[in-house]
Protein backbone atom coordinates (compact mmCIF):
# COMPACT_ATOMS: atom_id res chain seq x y z
CA UNK A 1 0.00 0.00 0.00
CA UNK A 2 0.97 4.01 -0.51
CA UNK A 3 2.61 5.71 2.17
CA UNK A 4 -0.97 8.28 1.81
CA UNK A 5 -3.96 6.19 4.14
CA UNK A 6 -5.86 4.76 1.32
CA UNK A 7 -9.50 5.39 1.71
CA UNK A 8 -12.69 3.47 1.72
CA UNK A 9 -16.47 3.27 1.71
CA UNK A 10 -19.02 0.35 2.05
CA UNK A 11 -22.62 -0.05 0.62
CA UNK A 12 -25.24 -2.59 1.41
CA UNK A 13 -28.22 -2.97 -0.30
CA UNK A 14 -30.53 -5.59 0.95
CA UNK A 15 -31.18 -7.05 4.04
CA UNK A 16 -29.76 -6.64 7.82
CA UNK A 17 -27.54 -9.79 7.20
CA UNK A 18 -26.14 -8.03 4.11
CA UNK A 19 -25.51 -4.97 7.13
CA UNK A 20 -23.82 -7.61 9.33
CA UNK A 21 -21.54 -8.91 6.84
CA UNK A 22 -20.48 -4.87 5.34
CA UNK A 23 -19.61 -4.42 9.27
CA UNK A 24 -16.97 -7.00 8.84
CA UNK A 25 -15.93 -6.19 5.74
CA UNK A 26 -15.21 -2.48 6.94
CA UNK A 27 -13.52 -3.68 9.82
CA UNK A 28 -10.73 -5.99 8.12
CA UNK A 29 -10.52 -2.49 5.80
CA UNK A 30 -10.13 -0.41 9.53
CA UNK A 31 -7.70 -2.75 11.00
CA UNK A 32 -5.65 -2.72 7.82
CA UNK A 33 -5.42 1.42 8.46
CA UNK A 34 -7.77 2.49 5.56
CA UNK A 35 -9.93 5.62 6.26
CA UNK A 36 -13.49 5.37 6.00
CA UNK A 37 -15.33 7.74 4.37
CA UNK A 38 -18.84 7.96 3.76
CA UNK A 39 -20.72 6.31 0.09
CA UNK A 40 -20.42 9.18 -2.63
CA UNK A 41 -17.33 10.47 -1.48
CA UNK A 42 -14.45 9.93 -3.55
CA UNK A 43 -12.71 7.27 -2.25
CA UNK A 44 -9.73 4.65 -3.54
CA UNK A 45 -11.74 1.20 -2.81
CA UNK A 46 -15.48 0.92 -3.04
CA UNK A 47 -17.22 -2.04 -1.84
CA UNK A 48 -20.60 -3.04 -2.56
CA UNK A 49 -22.92 -5.80 -1.34
CA UNK A 50 -25.95 -6.66 -3.17
CA UNK A 51 -29.13 -8.08 -3.01
CA UNK A 52 -30.78 -9.68 -5.11
CA UNK A 53 -34.25 -10.67 -4.08
CA UNK A 54 -36.03 -9.21 -7.02
CA UNK A 55 -34.87 -7.92 -10.56
CA UNK A 56 -35.58 -4.12 -9.39
CA UNK A 57 -32.41 -5.68 -6.42
CA UNK A 58 -30.21 -6.25 -9.53
CA UNK A 59 -31.29 -2.86 -10.88
CA UNK A 60 -30.56 -1.05 -8.40
CA UNK A 61 -27.30 -2.86 -7.52
CA UNK A 62 -25.99 -1.89 -11.42
CA UNK A 63 -27.35 1.39 -10.90
CA UNK A 64 -24.71 1.90 -7.22
CA UNK A 65 -22.27 0.35 -9.33
CA UNK A 66 -22.09 2.68 -11.96
CA UNK A 67 -22.45 5.72 -9.64
CA UNK A 68 -19.55 4.56 -7.37
CA UNK A 69 -17.56 4.29 -10.86
CA UNK A 70 -18.50 8.03 -11.28
CA UNK A 71 -17.73 8.92 -8.26
CA UNK A 72 -14.41 7.58 -7.78
CA UNK A 73 -12.64 6.88 -11.32
CA UNK A 74 -9.74 5.02 -10.99
CA UNK A 75 -11.04 3.54 -7.61
CA UNK A 76 -11.01 -0.21 -6.85
CA UNK A 77 -14.78 -1.29 -7.12
CA UNK A 78 -15.53 -4.79 -5.10
CA UNK A 79 -18.97 -6.07 -5.57
CA UNK A 80 -20.04 -8.82 -3.28
CA UNK A 81 -23.28 -10.01 -2.14
CA UNK A 82 -26.33 -12.31 -3.46
CA UNK A 83 -26.21 -10.62 -7.01
CA UNK A 84 -22.59 -11.30 -7.18
CA UNK A 85 -23.08 -14.98 -5.98
CA UNK A 86 -25.59 -15.48 -8.64
CA UNK A 87 -24.58 -13.21 -11.90
CA UNK A 88 -20.73 -12.53 -11.27
CA UNK A 89 -20.17 -12.16 -14.79
CA UNK A 90 -23.22 -9.78 -15.38
CA UNK A 91 -21.86 -8.15 -12.83
CA UNK A 92 -17.89 -8.51 -13.62
CA UNK A 93 -18.90 -6.74 -16.88
CA UNK A 94 -20.14 -3.82 -16.04
CA UNK A 95 -17.50 -0.97 -16.99
CA UNK A 96 -14.98 0.19 -13.69
CA UNK A 97 -15.74 -3.52 -11.83
CA UNK A 98 -12.39 -4.81 -10.47
CA UNK A 99 -13.86 -7.37 -7.70
CA UNK A 100 -16.24 -9.80 -7.54
CA UNK A 101 -16.45 -11.52 -4.87
CA UNK A 102 -18.99 -14.68 -3.56
CA UNK A 103 -20.23 -15.60 -0.74
CA UNK A 104 -17.45 -17.88 0.66
CA UNK A 105 -14.71 -15.11 -0.66
CA UNK A 106 -16.94 -12.58 1.20
CA UNK A 107 -14.51 -13.07 4.52
CA UNK A 108 -11.27 -12.22 2.25
CA UNK A 109 -12.51 -9.57 0.82
CA UNK A 110 -9.43 -7.00 1.00
CA UNK A 111 -6.94 -9.13 -0.11
CA UNK A 112 -9.00 -10.05 -3.23
CA UNK A 113 -8.90 -5.74 -3.68
CA UNK A 114 -5.65 -5.71 -3.00
CA UNK A 115 -4.32 -8.28 -4.82
CA UNK A 116 -6.33 -7.17 -7.74
CA UNK A 117 -4.24 -3.87 -7.94
CA UNK A 118 -2.62 -3.37 -11.29
CA UNK A 119 -4.51 -5.32 -12.92
CA UNK A 120 -7.02 -4.39 -15.95
CA UNK A 121 -8.94 -7.52 -15.85
CA UNK A 122 -12.01 -8.40 -13.25
CA UNK A 123 -11.05 -10.30 -10.20
CA UNK A 124 -14.36 -13.12 -10.07
CA UNK A 125 -13.88 -15.17 -7.08
CA UNK A 126 -17.40 -17.68 -7.17
CA UNK A 127 -17.27 -20.71 -6.14
CA UNK A 128 -20.49 -23.01 -5.41
CA UNK A 129 -21.77 -22.26 -1.76
CA UNK A 130 -20.99 -24.60 1.09
CA UNK A 131 -21.99 -25.23 4.28
CA UNK A 132 -18.99 -23.90 6.45
CA UNK A 133 -20.50 -21.01 9.08
CA UNK A 134 -18.59 -17.85 7.72
CA UNK A 135 -18.48 -15.23 10.40
CA UNK A 136 -16.74 -12.22 11.54
CA UNK A 137 -17.98 -9.69 14.37
CA UNK A 138 -19.62 -6.84 13.28
CA UNK A 139 -17.55 -5.02 15.29
CA UNK A 140 -17.39 -1.13 13.52
CA UNK A 141 -20.92 0.55 14.11
CA UNK A 142 -21.29 4.13 12.21
CA UNK A 143 -24.22 5.27 14.68
CA UNK A 144 -22.09 5.47 18.18
CA UNK A 145 -22.49 2.29 19.62
CA UNK A 146 -26.18 2.51 19.87
CA UNK A 147 -26.89 -1.44 17.79
CA UNK A 148 -24.89 -4.34 17.30
CA UNK A 149 -25.88 -7.04 14.87
CA UNK A 150 -24.97 -10.78 15.61
CA UNK A 151 -25.52 -13.37 12.86
CA UNK A 152 -25.64 -16.48 14.25
CA UNK A 153 -27.17 -18.66 11.48
CA UNK A 154 -26.94 -18.36 7.35
CA UNK A 155 -28.42 -19.88 4.59
CA UNK A 156 -31.86 -22.32 4.35
CA UNK A 157 -32.67 -25.43 3.95
CA UNK A 158 -36.43 -24.21 2.70
CA UNK A 159 -37.85 -24.50 -0.93
CA UNK A 160 -39.88 -22.08 -1.44
CA UNK A 161 -40.78 -21.68 -5.45
CA UNK A 162 -39.80 -17.70 -5.42
CA UNK A 163 -36.29 -17.62 -3.57
CA UNK A 164 -33.05 -17.52 -4.89
CA UNK A 165 -31.75 -17.24 -1.19
CA UNK A 166 -30.36 -20.84 -0.81
CA UNK A 167 -28.79 -21.23 -4.32
CA UNK A 168 -27.40 -17.88 -3.00
CA UNK A 169 -26.16 -19.04 0.74
CA UNK A 170 -26.14 -22.30 0.56
CA UNK A 171 -27.80 -24.59 3.48
CA UNK A 172 -28.53 -24.26 7.05
CA UNK A 173 -25.78 -23.63 9.36
CA UNK A 174 -25.73 -22.35 13.14
CA UNK A 175 -22.57 -20.78 14.67
CA UNK A 176 -21.99 -22.58 18.09
CA UNK A 177 -23.57 -21.51 21.50
CA UNK A 178 -20.51 -20.65 23.05
CA UNK A 179 -19.27 -18.33 20.00
CA UNK A 180 -23.01 -17.05 20.86
CA UNK A 181 -22.22 -16.04 24.10
CA UNK A 182 -18.96 -15.16 23.97
CA UNK A 183 -19.75 -12.37 20.98
CA UNK A 184 -22.62 -11.54 22.93
CA UNK A 185 -20.55 -10.91 26.13
CA UNK A 186 -18.48 -8.58 23.74
CA UNK A 187 -20.74 -6.41 22.84
CA UNK A 188 -22.33 -6.32 25.97
CA UNK A 189 -19.00 -5.38 27.39
CA UNK A 190 -18.23 -2.71 24.68
CA UNK A 191 -21.29 -0.95 25.53
CA UNK A 192 -23.57 -1.12 23.03
CA UNK A 193 -27.11 -0.59 24.14
CA UNK A 194 -29.27 -2.70 21.05
CA UNK A 195 -27.95 -6.17 19.62
CA UNK A 196 -29.89 -7.64 16.58
CA UNK A 197 -30.25 -11.52 16.70
CA UNK A 198 -29.94 -11.76 13.06
CA UNK A 199 -29.65 -14.93 9.90
CA UNK A 200 -31.05 -15.91 7.04
CA UNK A 201 -33.56 -18.17 8.35
CA UNK A 202 -32.98 -17.47 12.58
CA UNK A 203 -35.40 -19.77 13.97
CA UNK A 204 -33.75 -22.82 12.34
CA UNK A 205 -30.88 -22.10 14.91
CA UNK A 206 -29.80 -25.03 15.78
CA UNK A 207 -26.24 -25.77 17.26
CA UNK A 208 -24.32 -28.99 17.21
CA UNK A 209 -25.01 -29.82 20.95
CA UNK A 210 -28.47 -29.14 20.42
CA UNK A 211 -29.40 -25.51 21.74
CA UNK A 212 -32.30 -23.50 19.94
CA UNK A 213 -33.14 -20.16 19.29
CA UNK A 214 -34.94 -19.86 22.79
CA UNK A 215 -31.74 -20.37 24.67
CA UNK A 216 -29.88 -17.81 22.61
CA UNK A 217 -32.64 -15.68 23.95
CA UNK A 218 -32.73 -16.80 27.58
CA UNK A 219 -28.69 -16.53 27.84
CA UNK A 220 -28.66 -13.50 26.82
CA UNK A 221 -30.63 -12.18 29.65
CA UNK A 222 -27.68 -13.49 31.76
CA UNK A 223 -25.16 -12.23 29.53
CA UNK A 224 -25.83 -9.29 28.50
CA UNK A 225 -28.35 -7.84 31.20
CA UNK A 226 -27.98 -4.29 29.94
CA UNK A 227 -28.18 -4.61 25.76
CA UNK A 228 -32.31 -4.58 24.28
CA UNK A 229 -31.73 -7.48 22.56
CA UNK A 230 -33.99 -7.97 18.85
CA UNK A 231 -35.21 -10.59 16.79
CA UNK A 232 -34.47 -9.90 12.54
CA UNK A 233 -36.99 -11.54 10.65
CA UNK A 234 -38.20 -15.27 11.63
CA UNK A 235 -40.53 -17.84 9.74
CA UNK A 236 -43.96 -18.42 11.61
CA UNK A 237 -43.67 -21.90 11.26
CA UNK A 238 -40.58 -21.37 13.56
CA UNK A 239 -42.48 -19.24 16.24
CA UNK A 240 -43.27 -22.52 19.17
CA UNK A 241 -44.14 -21.96 22.51
CA UNK A 242 -40.47 -22.30 23.84
CA UNK A 243 -39.63 -19.52 22.11
CA UNK A 244 -42.80 -17.26 23.50
CA UNK A 245 -42.22 -18.19 26.76
CA UNK A 246 -38.59 -17.34 26.54
CA UNK A 247 -39.33 -13.83 25.31
CA UNK A 248 -42.27 -13.59 28.31
CA UNK A 249 -39.35 -14.65 31.07
CA UNK A 250 -36.58 -11.94 29.55
CA UNK A 251 -37.70 -8.72 29.85
CA UNK A 252 -34.19 -7.51 27.64
CA UNK A 253 -36.07 -8.81 24.69
CA UNK A 254 -38.21 -6.81 22.06
CA UNK A 255 -41.45 -6.72 22.08
CA UNK A 256 -41.52 -6.80 17.90
CA UNK A 257 -41.57 -9.67 15.56
CA UNK A 258 -40.91 -9.34 11.61
CA UNK A 259 -42.80 -12.61 10.41
CA UNK A 260 -43.21 -13.00 6.54
CA UNK A 261 -46.38 -13.99 5.23
CA UNK A 262 -45.97 -13.65 1.78
CA UNK A 263 -49.74 -14.37 0.92
CA UNK A 264 -52.91 -15.30 2.79
CA UNK A 265 -54.21 -17.23 0.23
CA UNK A 266 -54.22 -20.85 1.23
CA UNK A 267 -53.95 -21.45 -2.63
CA UNK A 268 -50.57 -19.60 -2.73
CA UNK A 269 -48.66 -20.56 -0.07
CA UNK A 270 -49.32 -24.16 -0.84
CA UNK A 271 -48.29 -23.44 -4.21
CA UNK A 272 -45.19 -21.12 -2.86
CA UNK A 273 -44.25 -24.43 -1.10
CA UNK A 274 -44.25 -22.06 2.46
CA UNK A 275 -44.56 -24.25 5.30
CA UNK A 276 -47.72 -22.70 7.33
CA UNK A 277 -51.72 -22.05 6.46
CA UNK A 278 -53.25 -18.77 6.93
CA UNK A 279 -54.37 -20.45 9.90
CA UNK A 280 -51.76 -21.41 11.89
CA UNK A 281 -49.93 -17.73 10.69
CA UNK A 282 -53.06 -15.94 12.28
CA UNK A 283 -52.50 -17.97 15.25
CA UNK A 284 -49.05 -17.18 15.77
CA UNK A 285 -50.07 -13.51 15.12
CA UNK A 286 -53.34 -13.52 18.03
CA UNK A 287 -50.69 -15.16 20.45
CA UNK A 288 -48.00 -12.54 20.50
CA UNK A 289 -50.52 -9.66 20.23
CA UNK A 290 -52.17 -11.50 23.42
CA UNK A 291 -49.13 -11.66 25.44
CA UNK A 292 -47.93 -8.20 24.17
CA UNK A 293 -50.61 -6.03 23.23
CA UNK A 294 -48.23 -3.00 21.93
CA UNK A 295 -46.31 -5.55 20.58
CA UNK A 296 -44.48 -4.55 17.08
CA UNK A 297 -45.45 -7.03 14.40
CA UNK A 298 -44.27 -6.74 10.75
CA UNK A 299 -44.88 -8.64 7.39
CA UNK A 300 -43.84 -9.40 4.29
CA UNK A 301 -46.42 -9.88 1.56
CA UNK A 302 -45.76 -10.59 -2.05
CA UNK A 303 -48.08 -9.23 -5.25
CA UNK A 304 -48.68 -10.75 -8.44
CA UNK A 305 -47.19 -14.23 -7.73
CA UNK A 306 -48.34 -16.53 -10.78
CA UNK A 307 -51.67 -17.52 -10.57
CA UNK A 308 -52.78 -15.29 -7.87
CA UNK A 309 -56.25 -14.55 -8.82
CA UNK A 310 -58.42 -11.25 -8.27
CA UNK A 311 -59.85 -13.50 -5.61
CA UNK A 312 -56.93 -14.73 -4.13
CA UNK A 313 -55.47 -11.30 -3.64
CA UNK A 314 -59.06 -10.03 -1.75
CA UNK A 315 -58.30 -12.73 0.76
CA UNK A 316 -54.98 -11.62 1.28
CA UNK A 317 -56.48 -8.29 2.05
CA UNK A 318 -59.60 -9.29 3.85
CA UNK A 319 -56.59 -11.43 6.05
CA UNK A 320 -54.49 -8.66 6.87
CA UNK A 321 -57.08 -6.39 7.35
CA UNK A 322 -58.10 -8.89 10.46
CA UNK A 323 -54.78 -9.16 11.84
CA UNK A 324 -53.52 -6.88 14.63
CA UNK A 325 -49.72 -5.66 12.81
CA UNK A 326 -48.43 -2.30 12.60
CA UNK A 327 -46.16 -2.35 9.72
CA UNK A 328 -45.94 -3.92 6.08
CA UNK A 329 -43.63 -4.57 3.60
CA UNK A 330 -44.86 -5.17 0.30
CA UNK A 331 -42.79 -6.87 -2.74
CA UNK A 332 -43.68 -6.70 -6.38
CA UNK A 333 -42.95 -10.19 -7.93
CA UNK A 334 -40.35 -10.89 -10.47
CA UNK A 335 -39.33 -13.39 -12.16
CA UNK A 336 -36.02 -15.01 -10.56
CA UNK A 337 -33.87 -17.19 -12.79
CA UNK A 338 -33.86 -20.93 -11.35
CA UNK A 339 -36.85 -20.72 -9.22
CA UNK A 340 -39.73 -22.79 -9.73
CA UNK A 341 -41.88 -20.09 -9.90
CA UNK A 342 -40.25 -18.57 -12.69
CA UNK A 343 -41.72 -21.31 -15.24
CA UNK A 344 -44.84 -21.41 -13.97
CA UNK A 345 -48.24 -20.88 -15.73
CA UNK A 346 -50.92 -17.78 -15.28
CA UNK A 347 -48.45 -15.44 -14.91
CA UNK A 348 -49.93 -11.92 -13.53
CA UNK A 349 -49.45 -8.85 -15.64
CA UNK A 350 -46.97 -6.32 -14.99
CA UNK A 351 -49.64 -3.35 -14.34
CA UNK A 352 -51.99 -6.03 -11.97
CA UNK A 353 -49.18 -6.39 -9.90
CA UNK A 354 -48.27 -3.07 -9.37
CA UNK A 355 -51.72 -1.90 -8.76
CA UNK A 356 -52.08 -4.70 -5.73
CA UNK A 357 -48.68 -3.52 -4.31
CA UNK A 358 -49.80 -0.05 -4.41
CA UNK A 359 -53.42 -1.22 -2.75
CA UNK A 360 -51.64 -2.68 0.31
CA UNK A 361 -49.33 -0.14 0.94
CA UNK A 362 -51.86 2.14 1.30
CA UNK A 363 -53.65 -0.08 3.41
CA UNK A 364 -49.98 -0.50 5.43
CA UNK A 365 -49.76 3.58 6.14
CA UNK A 366 -52.94 3.37 7.83
CA UNK A 367 -51.90 0.57 9.53
CA UNK A 368 -48.63 2.50 10.38
CA UNK A 369 -50.57 5.52 11.97
CA UNK A 370 -52.95 3.57 14.36
CA UNK A 371 -50.08 1.56 15.49
CA UNK A 372 -48.04 5.06 16.57
CA UNK A 373 -51.98 5.87 18.26
CA UNK A 374 -51.96 3.19 20.40
CA UNK A 375 -48.95 4.42 21.84
CA UNK A 376 -50.49 7.85 23.74
CA UNK A 377 -50.50 7.69 27.05
CA UNK A 378 -47.94 4.84 27.32
CA UNK A 379 -44.45 4.84 28.47
CA UNK A 380 -41.62 3.34 26.35
CA UNK A 381 -38.08 2.96 26.25
CA UNK A 382 -35.70 4.95 23.40
CA UNK A 383 -32.42 4.75 22.34
CA UNK A 384 -31.35 8.04 20.95
CA UNK A 385 -30.52 7.59 17.38
CA UNK A 386 -30.28 10.77 15.14
CA UNK A 387 -30.75 14.30 16.41
CA UNK A 388 -32.18 17.24 14.62
CA UNK A 389 -30.24 20.32 15.07
CA UNK A 390 -32.61 22.66 13.70
CA UNK A 391 -35.51 21.56 16.13
CA UNK A 392 -33.66 20.38 19.06
CA UNK A 393 -34.93 16.74 19.56
CA UNK A 394 -33.57 13.13 19.26
CA UNK A 395 -35.16 10.49 17.33
CA UNK A 396 -34.90 6.62 18.22
CA UNK A 397 -36.96 3.32 18.34
CA UNK A 398 -38.62 1.84 20.96
CA UNK A 399 -38.51 -1.94 22.06
CA UNK A 400 -42.12 -2.36 20.03
CA UNK A 401 -40.25 -0.35 16.82
CA UNK A 402 -42.61 2.11 17.41
CA UNK A 403 -40.34 5.76 15.80
CA UNK A 404 -40.11 7.64 19.05
CA UNK A 405 -38.91 11.77 19.08
CA UNK A 406 -38.33 13.26 22.36
CA UNK A 407 -36.85 17.17 23.03
CA UNK A 408 -33.41 16.97 24.42
CA UNK A 409 -30.04 18.92 23.83
CA UNK A 410 -27.69 17.71 21.37
CA UNK A 411 -25.16 16.43 24.55
CA UNK A 412 -28.24 13.87 25.95
CA UNK A 413 -26.34 10.76 25.92
CA UNK A 414 -27.33 8.22 23.63
CA UNK A 415 -28.31 6.03 26.27
CA UNK A 416 -31.86 3.86 26.70
CA UNK A 417 -33.93 6.62 27.66
CA UNK A 418 -38.26 6.45 29.16
CA UNK A 419 -40.13 8.85 27.68
CA UNK A 420 -43.86 9.30 28.18
CA UNK A 421 -45.82 9.18 24.70
CA UNK A 422 -47.68 12.40 23.73
CA UNK A 423 -48.63 12.33 20.62
CA UNK A 424 -48.36 11.46 17.10
CA UNK A 425 -47.44 13.56 13.89
CA UNK A 426 -48.27 12.67 10.16
CA UNK A 427 -45.47 10.58 9.69
CA UNK A 428 -46.51 7.94 12.24
CA UNK A 429 -43.70 9.15 14.68
CA UNK A 430 -45.04 9.27 18.42
CA UNK A 431 -44.05 12.44 19.76
CA UNK A 432 -42.68 11.81 23.68
CA UNK A 433 -41.71 13.78 27.14
CA UNK A 434 -38.33 12.66 28.65
CA UNK A 435 -39.69 10.89 32.19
Amino acid sequence: MNNVQQRVSVHTLGCKLNSVESSAILQSFVDAGYAVVPFGESADVVVINTCTVTEQANSEGRQVIRAAVRTSPGATIAVTGCYAQLQPHEVGSIDGVSVVAGSAAKANLRTLVEASRGSTSTLIDVDPTHDNMEYQPARYDADGRTRAFLKIQDGCDYVCTFCTIPLARGGSRSMEFPDVLRQLSAFHRAGFSEIVITGVNIGEYRSSSGERLWHVLLAAAEVAPSCRIRLGSIEPNTVRQELLDAVSQSPNICRHFHIPLQSGSKSVLHSMRRRYSPESYASVVRSLHNLFPLVGLGIDVITGYPGESHGDFEETVEFLKSLPWSYLHVFTYSERANTPAASMPNSVPVHVRRSRTARLRALAAERRHSHALAHIGTTATVIPESYDTDKGHWQGWSDTYQAVRFAAPATHERRPTLVACDSVIDDAVVVALRC
